[in-house]
């Protein structure tokens, strides 16, 4: 293919240091090199090809998933990868496998959960891959509500052991990724049971599979769940079904650094503080607001270079036609997904500050931010992976009728992402688990209690009920303070209005059933403005390179317009603006969405993104599209032979008249 940029002149627009930005993207200088350096090793190493896998059939899709974890773990060991290497070269190979969920969520509810004995029996064995795990929480029957699940533990004081057992069909575990077929292991949640009495949900290291010949141990019934949504995409994952049969296991496989339970049969609460486990989730959720603004900004770069080589219309006396995105509609529908995908990196960047700044409180027996930072972190998961995942589907509109082609790497991504919405706490109910938050919050204002961390700018309840914004003209809708406060005062006074309505209601919990839809725009108001004042934060900081931090405010300020657009009732019902100001805001957005055009393809590139990762013919760095575009069609198996097979039985007999009808 011919070695011709046809971005370049694009790339010539650009009003700022496009290395600088991706040291911003990146986090730092060594992020960036680290993530650089792991980019390269999987998109020259032809073990690591994806282009083929959206036509392989499931049982060849998952061999090739078992090999490339293989090959993975070869080359980490060979080229001694620290850890931080190690999960970047995973996360480049771009294929969901089992070791996501061994090293995602087993290895850190052992290191959570697990006492000092058992850190020392379980992880070396787990850092060697001696052993696989997984991490067996969700049911048939039960999902977010985890109190619900129906899985037994009992405890067997004569042997000394307790007994794992499905007591219903609802009670299969269900959906766990790598337990269909790889797991040896799992961290199973169930109903602890001891002398007839229950006590609560806890997670027990249970062996699933041998170690000799994999085969499932005695009362254990295991398999894979069946085809996912989408071509490839999830479907390398072998998610499962596990049943237990009265399963014993030793008293000292379960996790028992919280709660005890000794060899007589007493349950014992430790000196470690429950609430550690909350620390985990703040830990887990951070990395998927991460991900939201990965996989959003993968789906951006492919539409916003696509867009600039596509021309449709608009051409002059027979000359070119226009870019597709030099179109006042397309740049309106793409640019705040852009600035989306930056506002999202920022906030998970807070979010690994607020982790540590909770786990370092947590050691020291302070619980005082605990409840804000878990509604923090809860809301942010479903709030970014929302908009990841529509933007997604928004970016393949976005590429018209070659995104609905595989090969455009739009559907794939799209399939693998959409889980995200529900997995780690279903988004809606999350929203619920905010909201509730708020109402408390709002209800003890009165009590003298001040309000902390994120929501602290609630403390200025009575300015907030009734301040005016003042802005006159569209200019002033720049203003970081001005947006703030409109922000601010449109989440306080939603939550104002809900927590008042709720305390009529005879009974409370009535009327936070009735009032749940009105609590859940309560809950993405609050969010958003987490969002956009983290953003905003971002920007007070010192950010180097040529222009950079102009780029970025801009970018700051659509995605603040774009959110007061998309929201506008919310601001006009509650007066936080007057309509002429909406018609403000909606006139800057238009001189914003301008000032972004010729930056563009810049800022995609910011997000260094190597061709192999982006698996895309629309998205490529050098905007040759169509010639992939034609390439890609000749892969295709279908092609192997020139007539297909079925035309000899089907096809001929149609067309020369020969099909014998049979009497009936």
């Amino acid at each position: 293919m011919e070695e011709v940029d046809h971005l370049a002149h694009e790339r010539s627009t650009a009003q700022f240091d496009v290395e600088a930005m991706k040291v911003v993207w990146a986090g730092s200088k060594h992020a960036l090199s680290v993530s650089d350096r792991m980019a390269r090793l999987v998109a020259s190493d032809p073990e690591f090809r994806k282009d083929n896998r959206v036509t392989m059939g499931r049982k060849e899709l998952f061999k090739n998933t078992l090999r490339k974890a293989g090959h993975a773990w070869k080359r980490i060991n060979e080229l001694r990868l620290t850890e931080e290497e190690a999960s970047k070269l995973r996360f480049f190979i771009d294929q969901p496998a089992y070791t996501d969920l061994h090293w995602g969520m087993f290895v850190p509810a052992i290191r959570g959960q697990g006492t000092d004995e058992q850190h020392e029996k379980w992880l070396p064995l787990a850092y060697k891959m001696q052993i696989i795990g997984c991490y067996a929480q969700t049911e048939l029957g039960h999902g977010s509500n985890v109190q619900g699940l129906e899985t037994t533990a009992t405890y067997d004081r004569n042997s000394d052991e307790f007994i794992i057992h499905s007591p219903t069909l609802t009670s299969s575990k269900w959906w766990p990724g790598g337990l269909g077929k790889v797991s040896t292991h799992a961290i199973v949640y169930a109903r602890l049971i001891v002398d007839n009495e229950e006590h609560g949900i806890h997670g027990f290291i249970v062996q699933l599979r041998s170690l000799e010949d994999h085969s499932p141990l005695p009362g254990i019934t295991i398999g894979d769940i069946g085809m996912k949504f989408g071509n490839a995409a999830y479907n390398t994952m072998d998610n499962g079904v596990l049943q237990f049969d009265h399963v014993r296991i030793p008293r000292d496989q379960m996790l028992m650094r919280v709660l005890q339970v000794t060899r007589e049969g007493k349950v014992v609460q430790s000196d470690v503080p429950r609430q550690l486990i909350y620390g985990t989730m703040v830990f887990v959720r951070q990395t998927i607001v991460i991900d939201a603004s990965n996989a959003l900004s993968r789906a951006v770069t492919i539409a916003v270079r696509y867009s600039a080589v596509r021309r449709q219309f608009g051409s002059k006396n027979g000359g070119p036609e226009s870019q597709v995105i030099d179109y006042k509609t397309q740049q309106s529908r793409l640019f705040p997904l852009l600035a989306s995908a930056y506002a999202f990196r920022f906030v998970g960047e807070w979010l690994k500050w607020l982790y540590q700044d909770v786990t370092q409180r947590l050691q020291a027996n302070d619980f005082s931010t605990l409840a804000e930072a878990h509604a923090c972190t809860a809301g942010l998961k479903s709030v970014t992976t929302s908009v990841a995942a529509d933007g997604i589907e928004e970016c393949r509109k976005l590429c018209g009728g070659h995104g609905y082609l595989c090969n455009s790497g739009l559907p794939e991504l799209f399939a693998s992402y959409v889980p995200a919405c529900t997995y780690e706490g279903d988004n809606v109910v999350l929203l619920l688990q905010v909201a509730r938050f708020l109402v408390k919050t709002v209800s003890q204002l009165g009590s003298g209690k001040k309000p902390v961390g994120v929501t602290a700018y609630m403390g200025h309840v009575e300015h907030l009920m009734q301040c005016k914004c003042g802005v006159q003209k569209a200019e002033d809708w720049l203003k970081p303070e001005v947006i703030l406060e409109v922000f601010e005062a449109r989440a306080t006074r939603l939550a104002v209005v809900c927590a008042r309505q709720i305390g009529s209601a005879a009974n409370p919990e009535d009327g936070f059933a009735e009032l749940s839809a009105d609590l859940l725009e309560m809950a993405i108001a609050h969010c958003q403005l987490i969002v956009v004042s983290k953003f905003i934060e971002k920007l007070q900081q010192d950010i180097p390179g040529e222009g950079v931090k102009r780029q970025l405010q801009v970018l700051c300020n659509i995605y603040c317009l774009h959110l007061l657009h998309q929201h506008l009732g919310d601001f006009l019902s509650t007066s936080c603006i007057t309509p002429e100001q909406g018609l403000l805001a909606n006139e800057q957005l238009r001189s914003l969405y301008s000032q972004v055009r010729p930056n563009a393809v810049a800022l995609v590139d910011a997000f260094n993104y190597t061709d192999h990762y982006l698996g895309s013919t629309l998205g490529r760095y050098d905007g040759n599209v169509y010639p992939a575009l034609y390439q890609e069609a000749w892969k295709e198996p279908l092609n192997d032979s020139v007539v297909p097979d079925g035309y000899y039985e089907y096809v001929r007999p149609l067309i020369k008249q020969q099909f014998r009808f049979s009497r009936l």
